[in-house]
């Protein structure tokens, strides 16, 4: 394995030791990409597709408007250090990774080892991550031409991270598979929860033929519940269009930004993305967005964007962002629920996620889901007390689990 000279990754004698115990291994080049415009688009999103979890927050298309856009950049705290397999002139391997100033836009948090590391006069940041900004969706982390491209790629990536000073290196949400890969490798390994929605139910065998199938599965209160926070708004008179690709002009994008920035506005926040972006995703990847748009008295007044993929093998619709210029009851669970619900049964689309955390999710069908993320810790020490923490927080979190299960909101058989 090799490295370019300039802005490439030294990966020393670690990688070297590896190398020599995979005589088989191809012997790479390694390359470390602050610009995605250097890399193919096509070859990125060939080699995304050959993953058993791809999303499309890993689409070429969708990682350069994040970083053209300015919304994750070097002057957001975001710095752009993709690695990179390369054989030739092929790609054979690829992960998302940033040298990163803060702990903001991850939804795995870390602020309180950044505030040990602190209180022991210990830099925490700069720190290293691999993750999709603003993104908590499970899927691909280590983009690798075959299994072996995939193993050196995660022991390049802790290589360097070992080699370069920085506190830690953190890969959020990766796939099943992966995250067992990194727990092998020995980096320590946190779990969390988001809710999602199946198409058919717990069992997902047979899919909704329509809404009320899929009301007829929850329990008679849950039944009751959504029907009347549904009626409420209907009642207010407010209807709802759905926007694909396309569909989605200059317009609707301006009036979905306004929308998007008043929820921020209200947590008195600031917002992540800008539209610039929305832009850049409407133009490079239309095929995967849909907004929902109510109106009330023919004019809009509320809406959310959500990213959908209907490849066979995934079948997911991701809730993204939603706002609204107008309070009514319930009009945020039927613009950002019932009606990406409707959207996934009419389609065929088997699973909704509805972003990260929200207990409140399973009171509309959705079910506790365990999420992981991986971590390796330079300081010794630190490590240790990071792995004790994260046995402690592991058992919370089954106890939680346990917890949820037994709110488990359908009907008994």
């Amino acid at each position: 394995m090799q490295s370019d000279s300039g802005d490439t990754a030294a990966t020393g004698s670690r990688a070297d030791d590896q190398k020599a115990r995979q005589a088989d291994t191809p012997d790479y080049q390694t390359r470390i990409v602050s610009d995605l415009a250097e890399i193919d688009p096509a070859a990125w999103d060939a080699l995304l597709a050959r993953q058993p979890e791809p999303t499309p927050f890993l689409r070429h298309a969708f990682l350069h408007a994040l970083h053209a856009s300015g919304s994750a950049c070097a002057e957001t705290g975001w710095h752009p250090r993709f690695l990179t397999l390369w054989a030739g002139d092929r790609l054979a391997a690829a992960m998302p990774l940033y040298a990163k100033a803060h702990s903001y836009g991850e939804y795995v948090f870390d602020w309180a080892w950044a505030d040990a590391y602190a209180r022991h006069g210990i830099e925490y940041y700069p720190k290293w991550l691999s993750a999709i900004p603003f993104t908590p969706v499970r899927g691909a982390r280590l983009l690798a031409e075959d299994p072996p491209a995939r193993r050196l790629l995660l022991e390049v990536a802790l290589a360097l991270a070992a080699e370069s000073g920085m506190s830690s290196l953190h890969i959020l949400f990766p796939d099943e598979a992966e995250a067992g890969l990194m727990q092998q490798a020995g980096m320590l390994m946190r779990h969390g929860v988001q809710f999602h929605w199946t198409n058919g139910g717990e069992g997902g065998s047979k899919l909704y033929a329509d809404f009320e199938g899929f009301l007829a599965t929850l329990s008679q209160k849950k039944r009751k519940n959504i029907r009347a926070e549904r009626r409420q708004v209907a009642q207010a008179g407010i209807t709802f269009r759905h926007l694909r690709g396309h569909e989605i002009d200059e317009e609707a994008w301006r009036f979905f930004n306004r929308c998007y920035r008043q929820t921020y506005r209200e947590h008195h926040s600031t917002p992540y993305l800008n539209l610039d972006f929305f832009r850049c995703i409407g133009a490079a990847m239309p095929q995967h967005l849909l907004l929902v748009v109510a109106e009330r008295a023919g004019q809009p007044i509320a809406s959310s964007l959500l990213v959908y993929d209907d490849a066979p093998q995934v079948s997911t619709l991701y809730g993204r962002y939603w706002g609204a210029l107008e309070y009514h009851p319930c009009l945020h669970f039927e613009t950002a629920y019932y009606q990406p619900l409707e959207f996934c049964i009419a389609h065929g689309i088997r699973t909704f996620e509805g972003g990260a955390q929200g207990e409140h999710k399973m009171a509309r069908g959705f079910l506790p889901v365990a999420t992981r993320s991986a971590h390796w810790l330079a300081h010794p020490d630190f490590a240790d007390a990071v792995e004790r923490f994260l046995a402690r927080e592991r058992h919370g979190i089954d106890a939680y689990l346990d917890e949820l299960g037994e709110r488990n909101p359908f009907a008994r058989s």
